[in-house]
């Protein structure tokens, strides 16, 4: 070193300040990262979730199924005729209070009268035939056994009493077959009365002429060979009903018995108390083709109703083809253990699936959700859960679930009364809470803002 130039020397003297300032200053840089990174995992910590807290109380739950329908009268007859013809008397008109055996429609006889006619006088034919017949086997009877006597004695051959024989039988015949016509010419009065006493229609009920779709002059058709014409309908409205159309999923629970509330839209200012008294035991279109509607795809399947009939138990002044909304009360829990409807949402076992939002309406039904996969493409089961408060945190508690009204589900397992629990947002319970996050109370709006 001490033979180097001085340039060399200044050189190599530069060269080892370099290298080792380098040695220095990396391990510094690395720990300064590595301290940042710390920090900035460790350091800075997530801020706690804003809810709001409810406690688990003991309440009475009533479920209610809700549908619509329309008001109609437990009995009522639609009037059509039996013979068809000309209306010459129509004494009635819509909205007329009738009583049983009042005249209601009067139909041209002129037809049936002359069938009545021409059925008697067959009749009578036929009565002169029978006695003819009658008349006849005497006489042949009488031969028979005058020549019969012959044979005996014989003193007639066999060939000419065998005549006599076959002549008394064929009037035997005749005779039983003129009896028969003789019924048959008198069932055939009886029709043609029958018919003639069909051209008058009298009321089978006391009721109202709820609807007339007839006037005099017209001509209808007969229900015998026709589909006929509904001439009028008769209603008692003294003892009216709903008739709602329930969905296939709550129909299971309705019973002839259960009490029911319902809100007619013309009394909007009055509830009226109603009684079950037949659900349908196949749906309202079991017999036709499945509804088709247009959609996405082109073609969406309507859901399947029932019909229920709720007996009204209070009377007003209904009319038929009024619209009825009815709550049907389909189950009753004294002293349950409750919690709010937006505490109860969906998370998976492992969880390790995103959560299930829960809009308050079913959690039974999105806990047997299994359209979420977990990671390796296999389904995870998904339970009801609610999130308990521990302190500062929101702590995971599988429920079991049972009724629920519009407010609160009942809780069968997984709870205890008095227990504090999440109640609110709806976000933090459907999407963010965590088993074990960091919870803060405070006020819907707090949260919202947050």
């Amino acid at each position: 070193m001490d033979a180097l130039p001085p340039v060399l020397k200044s050189l190599t003297a530069s060269g080892l300040s370099r290298r080792n300032r380098k040695i220095f200053i990396f391990p510094g840089v690395l720990f300064a990262l590595i301290a940042l990174a710390v920090f900035l995992i460790f350091g800075r910590r997530a801020p706690p979730l804003i809810v709001q807290t409810e406690k688990v109380a003991r309440r009475n739950l009533t479920e209610i199924v809700e549908a619509n329908g329309k008001i109609q009268p437990v009995v009522q007859v639609s009037i059509s005729p039996e013979v068809s013809g000309e209306i010459i008397d129509l004494p009635v008109k819509e909205g007329q209070r009738v009583k049983k055996g009042d005249l209601l429609v009067k139909i041209n006889p002129d037809i049936c009268l002359a069938a009545l006619n021409q059925a008697k006088a067959g009749y009578e034919s036929s009565l002169a035939s029978e006695a003819s017949a009658q008349a006849n086997l005497e006489k042949a009877q009488a031969d028979f056994e005058r020549n019969q006597e012959l044979f005996h004695r014989r003193l007639l051959a066999e060939s000419d009493f065998d005549e006599f024989k076959a002549a008394r039988n064929m009037a035997q015949a005749q005779l039983d077959n003129a009896v028969d016509q003789v019924d048959v010419s008198k069932a055939a009065v009886d029709s043609a009365q029958d018919a003639l006493n069909k051209t008058t229609i009298v009321s089978p009920l006391d009721g109202t002429v709820s609807e007339l779709n007839s006037q005099v002059g017209e001509r209808v058709l007969g229900t015998v060979q026709n589909e006929g014409t509904e001439i009028m309908i008769i209603s008692d409205l003294s003892k009216m009903e709903a008739r709602v159309d329930v969905g296939e999923m709550d129909v299971v629970g309705i019973k002839p018995g259960q009490k029911a509330t319902l809100d007619v839209d013309a009394f909007q200012d009055r509830k009226f108390a109603g009684v079950v008294t037949d659900v349908a035991t196949s749906s309202l279109d079991n017999n036709q083709p499945q509804g088709m509607s247009g959609g996405d795809n082109g073609q969406t399947q309507e859901a399947t109703k029932f019909e229920v009939r709720i007996r009204f138990t209070d009377k007003a002044a209904f009319r038929p083809g009024m619209s009825v909304s009815a709550e049907i009360e389909t189950s009753y829990r004294t002293n349950a253990l409750t919690v709010p409807l937006a505490s109860v949402t969906t998370r998976s076992v492992s969880q390790k699936l995103d959560p299930q939002p829960n809009h308050g309406t079913n959690a039974a039904a999105s806990g047997t959700n299994a359209a979420q996969i977990s990671n390796g493409g296999e389904p995870s089961k998904l339970e009801d859960v609610v999130f308990v408060i521990e302190g500062d945190r929101a702590r995971v508690a599988p429920v079991k679930i049972g009724i629920c009204d519009d407010n609160y589900w009942e809780i069968t397992s997984g709870l205890t009364n008095g227990q504090e629990i999440v109640s609110g947002g709806y976000r933090a319970i459907g999407r963010d809470l965590r088993d074990g996050s960091r919870v803060k109370k405070g006020s819907a709006l707090a949260a919202a803002e947050k």
